[in-house]
């Protein structure tokens, strides 16, 4: 365990081999059943987490009942609910996985200890922090401007290794419309090809 952080940690920062100890070493294995949550609307998110094998699903419930889902995170993706990670609020976020999953979690106070004791770590969440944020902005603009057959094929052109993990409700709720839409682009598709 922990290889895959260690490999993804040295694509963005060097450190040396007991600074890279002393971080991996901060974070606590967790095993997850399909269908388990990590994380419930109302709890507390006191980790992040990093994917080591599997797959979830991070989404939040409108007050109708339909899901919305905000993102998923497969291998070597990171997740968390930020808000309530940096707020100590409670969450509007549930996070599920829907795989048998492996992750590495780490608290606020050890993130907070590896700020302080190895400052290249810091440099590594800015980067993070600033990649989400464009792919944050990408989909927002993407939502706006383009068609629901259009992020449909982007979603399984930019994700071809996600779109095959999960079904067409969980990418009809990630993309904003119902799962009998998606079936009507699908078909449309299908057929004009």
């Amino acid at each position: 365990m922990k290889d895959n952080l260690k490999e993804y940690i040295s694509k963005y920062i060097s450190l040396s081999e007991s600074e890279m100890t002393d971080f991996c070493g901060l974070f606590q294995n967790k095993s997850v059943r399909k269908k388990s949550f990590l994380l419930k609307e109302g709890e507390i998110c006191d980790f992040e987490g990093f994917v080591e094998k599997g797959l979830f699903r991070i989404y939040h419930i409108h007050p109708n009942g339909v899901e919305q889902i905000l993102y998923f995170a497969i291998e070597n993706w990171w997740l968390t609910d930020l808000e309530s990670f940096t707020n100590a609020s409670f969450s509007k976020l549930h996070i599920q996985a829907l795989e048998d999953s492996e992750i590495l979690l780490i608290s606020k106070n050890d993130k907070e200890y590896a700020y302080n004791n190895i400052p290249q770590i810091e440099k590594l969440f800015r980067i993070m922090t600033q990649k989400t944020h464009i792919a944050l902005q990408q989909r927002m603009m993407d939502n706006l401007s383009k068609t629901a057959d259009q992020l449909y094929l982007d979603f399984i052109e930019k994700y071809p290794q996600l779109s095959q993990r999960l079904t067409n409700l969980q990418i009809a709720a990630y993309l904003g419309i119902s799962h009998e839409f998606l079936s009507k682009i699908r078909k449309k598709l299908f057929i004009s090809k």
